[in-house]
């Protein structure tokens, strides 16, 4: 099986690993590619670089959908056949989940009050697990779309393989931890009115003193936003495992991204591991930045030296050709290492239950980072044409 298999057959293609491996270029091409085969794409990135925007011809990314120029593919030579299209936007972890509250909220009231709560505000953008969860929501509420024939969901980088695959139950558990359990029952409104029930049934040893030192008002914000929260939190238990849910749905495809560091190796094994666990598909593994192992100089030293002096006036030819030579064997040597490295996991995956039909994709280091449409239908091309 290639990547232009799993992108053919397969309607979400999510792309995870850890940060700095270049898990979101990788999303990039492959949503170029697929356009360029004539899909409806959509590109959902976390990653706000301009950077990634200009190598999609874009000025910058934002949090609606912007489709490609078609002009762009036209300028740098790319087919775009009928009816391929190419979008791209930039995940917007609080907006996701106002639109959550929006849907789940007993009553208009009930959403106002935690909209415009100053803790929600804080906690929508900062609370753990939530940058995760949010990334697989989004995907959930675009994936029902009939707009899009693939879409490719950049996810956020992770050390941790769970953070990812097990963000909606790690929210759900922040929101109904025994605390907050605990402090929604000490602050529950009564006839007195909010403020004097607060005080009033201070147990309450410690809301007092946390009253003393946060000052009623901040109080009053955080179990506003507690109770909202729980208002809606039914609702929102049932949707989280619905999300969870469709991540293991036969249309979503699991691609692994890595580089040969021999870090980001243990990650990628890890995660792999992780995500077979997890009853989710693992179809492919990209291995970037990969070094080519070069041939031996055909010439001896002296000879090296006789050709090159010519060509460099004013220069010691020995002393260059001697630190050529010594650029090249440390290239041969970051190569067999980075060898080493894709083997062994490679080997760890295969040994594993259905290791066996894991596409492994190894892209080369490119000397010019990825700059436009161009570059990237040439890491495209590396990723769909090569697989073992």
């Amino acid at each position: 099986m290639s990547l232009a298999t799993v992108l053919e057959s397969n309607r979400v293609v999510v792309t995870v690993g850890s940060g700095g491996v270049g898990k979101t270029t990788t999303a990039a091409a492959l949503s170029v590619h697929a356009a360029m085969q004539g899909k409806r794409v959509l590109c959902l990135t976390i990653d706000p670089a301009r950077r990634l925007a200009n190598s999609l011809g874009l000025d910058e990314m934002t949090t609606s959908e912007q489709e490609v120029p078609a002009r762009l593919f036209a300028e740098n030579d790319l087919p775009l056949p009928a009816g391929g299209q190419l979008a791209a936007m930039m995940l917007d972890t609080k907006s996701t989940f106002d639109e959550l509250v929006r849907t789940h909220a007993s009553s208009p009231e009930a959403r106002d009050r935690i909209l415009t709560n100053r803790i929600y505000q804080y906690v929508a953008g900062s609370l753990a697990g939530t940058q995760e969860y949010m990334a697989m929501e989004k995907l959930h509420a675009v994936r029902k779309e009939s707009n899009w024939d693939l879409i490719v969901l950049d996810t956020p980088p992770t050390s941790n393989a769970l953070d990812f695959l097990t963000a909606p139950e790690r929210l759900i558990d922040a929101i109904d931890s025994p605390a907050v359990r605990w402090f929604i029952q000490a602050t529950e409104p009564g006839k007195g009115g909010f403020g004097m029930n607060l005080v009033g049934r201070a147990s309450t040893v410690l809301i007092k003193g946390l009253a003393k030192f946060t000052g009623i008002e901040f109080l009053e914000e955080v179990a506003g936003f507690v109770t909202g929260i729980n208002d809606l939190f039914g609702g929102f238990r049932q949707h989280a495992t619905e999300v969870s849910n469709a991540l293991r749905s036969p249309e979503v495809a699991f691609v692994v991204v890595t580089s040969p560091s021999p870090m980001a190796i243990r990650e990628a094994t890890y995660f792999s591991d992780k995500l077979a666990e997890a009853g989710m598909r693992r179809d492919a593994v990209v291995i970037n930045a990969v070094h080519e192992l070069l041939a031996e100089p055909s010439e001896s030293d002296e000879a090296l030296v006789r050709e090159l002096a010519p060509h460099l006036p004013g220069l010691d030819a020995a002393d260059t050709v001697e630190r050529m030579l010594q650029a090249l064997q440390d290239e041969r040597l970051q190569a067999v290492a980075d060898r080493i490295e894709s083997d062994r996991l490679r080997n760890h995956i295969r040994n594993t239950k259905a290791g066996d039909g894991v596409a492994f994709v190894e892209v080369p280091a490119f000397e010019e980072d990825v700059h436009d449409l161009a570059a990237l239908a040439r890491v495209a091309a590396h990723l769909t044409t090569t697989a073992a």
